[in-house]
């Protein structure tokens, strides 16, 4: 919870800087709740990329939450689907991390996982309005703003085991994002980074796994 504080008072003060006041933040906090997908939003549209670049820029990146919920599936076997549903809805980075920890360790409840879930959304939502509401006092300068999401995937990325595929997805994004803005693509650059650096990835691991015996 106090991990959220840290980052959830900049993106607050980044939301701020492009008119969203505090029950909107609020609001999409409750409802939306991913920082790096929150965090991405204000920059995108201080760069002026399109909104629905914006969307599918955001989805993309949120794809991995469906690969963390389906991660938690042995251990929600037999509780409730509406217990299932608040757990695997409210699963974050941070709280993925936390639980999977928990539960290999033992003597861990989807109950549990759950509440750890559910304040670390509180923690996020509360310093993202507080930081709505110090935006709006003091400011923040654009230029340092619109840096937060490329240190977002800094450390999204430093933080991935560094396998050949990971290595080619990385190099392959960046070198896709960097033509995209040559080429005058500056909107959709980092969606279609993105999804070249997952195919060339995936057609790195598929080409290795064939020249094994």
């Amino acid at each position: 919870m106090l991990g959220y504080v840290a980052i959830g008072i900049p993106c607050g003060i980044l939301s701020a800087s492009i008119g969203l006041n505090a029950l909107q933040v609020f609001i999409m906090c409750a409802l939306f709740y991913s920082g790096a997908g929150q965090f991405m939003i204000p920059n995108m549209w201080i760069a002026g990329s399109p909104i629905a670049s914006i969307i599918a820029s955001v989805s993309f990146v949120n794809t991995r939450q469906m690969l963390y919920s389906a991660a938690f599936a042995p251990w929600c076997q037999g509780v409730s689907k509406r217990l299932a549903f608040w757990f695997s809805a409210t699963v974050t980075d941070e709280s993925f991390g936390v639980n999977l920890k928990q539960f290999e360790l033992g003597g861990w409840s989807v109950e549990r996982a759950t509440f750890v879930n559910l304040f670390s959304q509180s923690s996020w939502t509360v310093s993202c309005v507080v930081g709505v509401v110090v935006g709006n006092a003091i400011g923040i300068p654009l230029a340092i703003a619109a840096f937060a999401m490329t240190s977002i995937f800094i450390c999204l990325l430093v933080t991935q085991k560094m396998s050949r595929a990971n290595v080619v997805a990385a190099v392959t994004a960046m070198i896709g994002v960097f033509a995209c803005k040559c080429a005058g693509l500056s909107g959709p650059a980092i969606f279609i980074g993105a999804i070249v650096g997952v195919a060339c990835a995936i057609v790195y691991s598929r080409l290795r796994e064939a020249k094994r015996p």
